[in-house]
């Protein structure tokens, strides 16, 4: 169903409820692919009651006699409508099939709107570097469907606003790339009707690729470097800004409410205008975390509210933006970070456009299903109906609040709360969100009917232009905390918690920036867990038990501790935003990796087989292979360098050791081959300075302050670090878990 709780049984009151620690939530991936999925070409039916509409469900009561049906959410008996008369206990309609938890309508509401893809183009870069992109652009329209809408805006030190299908020359708007532009403005000098209806063909700025497709590769072609001077010493004047807010008003005054994205092609910081990151001098250096820590960032503040104001104008539209960032320095993703958690765009980190990482990552947006169609919808309106004893508390990742307050809001907000709707401007099949609940019933004793039950109603734009509606109804038993712990503790899902408490942990820095108080909660909340779930006698650390589905939880817990989206360390305020971005936004299995990433080694002995992601398991005589996500890191031992060093691999007698080689090459390229965004590759050898990405990531139980004598074969490898060990970490949690002080 594309849903996962923290806790598959619910605590029947509220007061329980918060002392479970880890907060009743799901993760929710609303257009998760599903094959076995019931398509119906109708209208779903809805409960009577103004303020249910819940829709029919395999969990309402139904009276095929009297062709009525129970809402399970408010109780209202409602009929069938005229074309359900036909309906027994035998043919039931799909929706009533307890198999279909979940169900998706396909509803004729309007004619179907066409897809817009407007390209922002950066062209203060080097000519090698434009003439990638260029090709990669070139690329794309091939891709892009035939009726999409398409659009191109070129920046600089001036924006240039381009008109398609000019016969025999290339015509373009040119503004003033310091001046700021409101949607009033940019609609009076583009000479835009606002509120023309989609179908509306005469937009210059916008045509369907079938009528322009010449013209717009032609312009693509002709794109130059930016031919404003730069003086020694300075940076070129790039206004991102102004680009950027010409783009969402060229849209916002025809196309509200239509798929579209923005998709804006980044090769430094902003330097003038609204949203500039950094002066034009060289000397100034662009801001780091210290800088923002000490309050030494003099145009962090006015960007950020400059590109969140522009992320809700857009997210209202429900238009998209990506950024894709192709530099060696920072470009000012850390600022512009509102403009894709907002809008549910997708960011992309690579060092150029020439890059391999930028040319497949880009190419990968266009990936199609078995059918043959994008992998995307767009505009995503997402509803949730509960039972009365449940409310809604709020949600977390790239969604923007419909601000729907209903009776079953929570007044306790987690993240995006205080509605009980969001829209996701789009999405794809990972994308997900975490829903966080409150129970709101007071008394001790289960609810009646023992079941309490959630409906996500998701309406989206499909991409080839038509209306859905995918239904999921599910339902959870209750149980009193006190009297039934184990039966609580039973239904306790670690990987959705850890993923949903990283969530947290991310939104709490993002808010507060207060990294070491986020840490402290972290610890707080994990002592706690241990307390309310352990078996132990008190004062007496040796003797405490966690159940079997618990285990690995204070692991997981470790090892976000020491994550880069709490360590801000050797990262720049980019790389944290663009790391913290995909953390918000990918589903479970993808969090689980990023928050603990999976360690495959590769030996003579036998198959790969998955390793501790332990300093242990650095030997000799092994490959190792470490996915975390955003790196795909090759480690070979120092035995095996040696004989790399030595050609045994291009001796055919060795035939054995150069398959062994090759073996974690091909797993690798697998992975790059499908995921997005593409993951750097790393391939090293003991003892070299990429190795450090390995390290960085293992557990060091064996540090240069442990080991004395580490020269032992099948030892593991030290770490140079200071940082306290899983081990000693567990040892701790069990003491402060067991003490009867805290």
């Amino acid at each position: 169903d594309g849903v996962r709780f923290s806790w598959n049984v619910w605590p029947s009151n509220r007061l329980e409820a918060t002392r479970m620690v880890v907060p009743l939530g799901c993760t929710y991936t609303p257009l998760k692919e599903r094959l076995d999925l019931p398509e119906l070409c109708y209208e779903p039916v809805l409960c009577s009651r103004g303020s249910c509409k819940a829709v029919l469900n395999p969990l309402c009561q139904v009276d095929y006699r009297a062709k009525l049906w129970v809402c399970n959410f408010c109780l209202q008996r409602n009929p069938f409508p005229p074309h359900y008369q036909g309906i027994t206990e035998q043919h039931q309609p799909a929706e009533l099939i307890p198999n279909f938890s979940t169900i998706e309508y396909t509803v004729n509401r309007g004619a179907p709107t066409p897809l817009i893809y407007l390209f922002v183009v950066d062209t203060c870069v080097e000519e090698e570097d434009l003439q990638a992109l260029k090709e990669t652009l070139q690329m794309s329209l091939s891709l892009i469907p035939q009726n999409a809408l398409v659009g191109l805006i070129s920046f600089g030190k001036m924006v240039l606003v381009h008109e398609l299908g000019a016969e025999g020359i290339s015509k373009a708007f040119v503004f003033k790339g310091s001046k700021e532009l409101n949607g009033k403005q940019i609609q009076e000098f583009l000479n835009l009707t606002p509120g023309a209806h989609a179908s509306n063909t005469t937009n210059k700025f916008l045509q369907p690729l079938s009528k322009c497709d010449m013209s717009i590769s032609d312009l693509i072609e002709e794109l130059q470097p930016d031919p404003w001077p730069v003086a020694t010493g300075k940076r070129p004047l790039r206004s991102v800004g102004v680009a950027l807010s010409i783009a969402v008003g060229l849209l916002e005054s025809v196309y509200v409410n239509c798929g579209a994205r923005i998709m804006l092609f980044l090769g430094g910081p902003g330097t003038q205008g609204p949203g500039m990151i950094v002066g034009e001098d060289l000397k100034e250096a662009i801001r780091s975390h210290h800088d923002i820590d000490k309050n030494d960032a003099p145009y962090l503040k006015k960007a950020s509210r400059f590109y969140e104001s522009l992320a809700k104008r857009a997210a209202k539209n429900g238009h998209t933006i990506d950024i894709f960032s192709a530099a060696l320095h920072q470009t000012g993703l850390h600022e512009m970070r509102h403009l894709t958690m907002q809008t549910g765009g997708h960011m992309v980190l690579a060092d150029a456009f020439a890059t391999t990482l930028f040319k497949q990552s880009y190419q990968m947006l266009f990936a199609k299903n078995d059918k043959g169609e994008h992998k995307m919808g767009f505009n995503i309106n997402i509803e949730i109906k509960t039972t009365r004893e449940l409310k809604v508390a709020g949600a977390l990742g790239p969604c923007y609040s419909l601000e729907r307050k209903t009776p079953n809001v929570s007044d306790t907000e987690i993240g995006i709360g205080g509605t009980n709707a969001w829209q996701l401007c789009s999405g794809d099949p990972t994308t997900t969100l975490a829903m966080f609940f409150e129970v709101s019933s007071q008394q001790g004793q289960p609810p009646a009917g023992g079941r309490g039950a959630i409906q996500f109603i998701s309406q989206y734009q499909h991409i080839s232009g038509t209306k859905r509606i995918r239904v999921t109804t599910l339902a959870r038993h209750w149980a009193d905390p006190i009297a039934n712990i184990q039966q609580v503790a039973a239904g306790f899902d670690q990987e959705v918690s850890a993923a949903l408490m990283a969530r947290i942990a991310v939104n709490r820095n993002e808010t507060d920036n207060d990294g070491p108080d986020v840490l402290r909660w972290l610890d707080r909340m994990l002592i706690r867990l241990c307390q309310k779930f352990g078996d132990f006698q008190k004062e007496d650390s040796n003797s405490f038990k966690f159940p079997d589905n618990f285990t690995l939880y204070p692991q997981f817990m470790f090892h976000l501790r020491r994550s880069m989206f709490l360590q801000v360390f050797n990262n720049s305020p980019d790389e944290t935003a663009y790391y913290r971005h995909k953390l918000m936004k990918e589903d479970v299995s993808n969090s689980m990796i990023m928050i603990q990433p999976y360690l495959y080694s590769y030996s003579f002995s036998g198959p790969p087989e998955p390793v501790l992601l332990d300093s242990v398991s650095i030997v000799p005589d092994r490959i190792l292979l470490m996915d975390t996500f955003f790196h795909i890191v090759i480690y070979h031992g120092d035995t095996i360098a040696k004989w790399i060093e030595k050609k045994y691999h291009e001796d055919p007698q060795h035939e054995n050791f150069r398959q062994l080689l090759q073996s974690p090459v091909d797993d690798a390229q697998e992975i790059l081959a499908t995921r997005f965004p593409m993951p750097r590759y790393v391939n090293c050898i003991h003892g070299d300075s990429q190795s450090r990405f390995l390290f960085a990531k293992v557990n060091p139980s064996q540090t240069h302050n442990t080991m004395y004598g580490y020269s032992q074969e099948g030892s593991g490898a030290p770490v140079l670090t200071e940082d306290v060990s899983l081990q000693v970490f567990m040892e701790h949690l069990k003491k402060l878990a067991v003490a009867n002080t805290s």
